[in-house]
């Protein structure tokens, strides 16, 4: 029978605890939301709403085709200098999401012949963009300088290291610094994807790389989202203006997609301005993030210290992990769960979100939360 080994893999995954379901939400929740990343409570900010708004009345619905033919519009242009500029960096290239974006960055930039080291806790849209290059990957311990400088040093020929600036589980930072020496020392690119770090860390949210000194050099590529920080959706690569041409002329994600919707565009484009005019977004979230990690540790849980605005908070296992989640949700709170295979050291967790915009009181109400429904 066609597919008949379907039914196999979903009792399997049933038996393990791993089966994911579709929840949709409503316009208007009573919840409290830590589960988005809506970081700086910006997806329904009135001039964010409004910058969608006004771009979907002027160039329509759709971006009507890929950007090299009919999708690219002067908002796409607008967006990507002021993002560029933003960052730190020479140019910018916009892309339909973040995942689109990191396929584009990782695949265009190994080509036959090159190495690509691979931190081994990122993203699986940095895992995918291996996958498909042609160059060979070789997946270095987590945030280990060191072992990106060995894995180097095995190479004749072309090379780049790929990682997360905050890893997605835990919230950690990647020790960017320590990367960039390791890369240079033997005339490797760097290419870090910056989805947790733009709006939350850097200068008035300029990102995790701009804080590291990193921001416009010439040997460092950055792959962003838009659907975070900046509340809409989509992706950009930013960095020195031949990468970005070469890009335009050989990242398939960008040739053979529909271009960003003009509406996703105008949203990001205004959360951009409103980051640029109020700047203190960036520390509340952090300060958000400290807040909940000391008050979840005091309770007793198990809370890793956020470097950004992600906390997680460790479960026994993924049917406890569903179950607190769950239980956490009929008390009114929204939280994360993340299970294998989206946790690389298998362990399940609740993902929290601190969002620029919490309360104090949220925040007291989050953690009550959490302690009284613990398994």
């Amino acid at each position: 029978m066609a597919f008949g080994w379907i039914d196999g893999q979903a009792e399997s995954r049933r038996r393990a605890g791993l089966v994911r379901t579709l929840r949709p939400r409503a316009a208007g929740t009573p919840l409290l939301d830590l589960a988005s990343n809506d970081y700086l409570g910006l997806t329904r900010h009135p001039e964010v709403v409004e910058g969608a708004a006004r771009a979907a009345r002027t160039w329509g619905g759709g971006s009507t085709g890929s950007r090299l033919v009919t999708g690219t519009t002067e908002l796409h242009a607008e967006l990507e200098r002021e993002l560029a500029g933003f960052c730190g960096f020479e140019a910018a290239l916009v892309f339909s999401s973040g995942y689109a974006a990191n396929l584009a960055a990782v695949t265009a930039l190994a080509p036959h012949g090159s190495l690509v080291v691979s931190d081994a806790g990122n993203h699986a849209s940095l895992i995918d963009g291996c996958r498909l290059a042609r160059g060979t990957t070789q997946v270095a311990a987590h945030a280990d300088p060191d072992a990106v400088r060995k894995a180097l040093s095995g190479h004749d020929g072309p090379a780049i290291a790929v990682s997360d600036t905050v890893f997605s589980v835990d919230g950690d930072a990647a020790p960017l610094a320590g990367l960039a020496g390791a890369c240079r020392e033997h005339g490797a690119g760097l290419v870090l994807d910056d989805a947790h770090g733009l709006g939350v860390l850097g200068d008035g949210g300029r990102g995790a790389p701009h804080a590291a000194g990193l921001a416009g050099a010439d040997d460092v590529v950055v792959t962003v989202t838009l659907s975070k920080s900046l509340g809409s959706q989509g992706g950009a690569v930013l960095g020195p203006s031949r990468v970005i041409d070469h890009l335009v002329n050989a990242a398939r994600t960008f040739i053979f997609d529909t271009g960003l919707a003009p509406a996703a565009a105008g949203a990001a484009l205004a959360a951009l301005r409103l980051l640029r005019r109020e700047p203190g977004r960036a520390a509340r979230a952090r300060a958000v993030a400290r807040e909940l990690h000391t008050r979840l540790t005091a309770a007793g849980l198990e809370a890793v210290r956020p470097d950004a605005a992600v906390v997680s908070v460790r479960a026994p296992s993924p049917e406890q992990a569903v179950r607190w989640a769950a239980d956490c949700r009929a008390a009114g709170l929204s939280v994360g769960c993340f299970r294998p295979p989206s946790v690389p050291d298998g362990i399940p967790r609740l993902r929290l979100t601190a969002r620029a915009d919490l309360s104090g009181a949220e925040i007291e109400r989050a953690v009550r939360v959490i302690g009284e429904t613990r398994p």
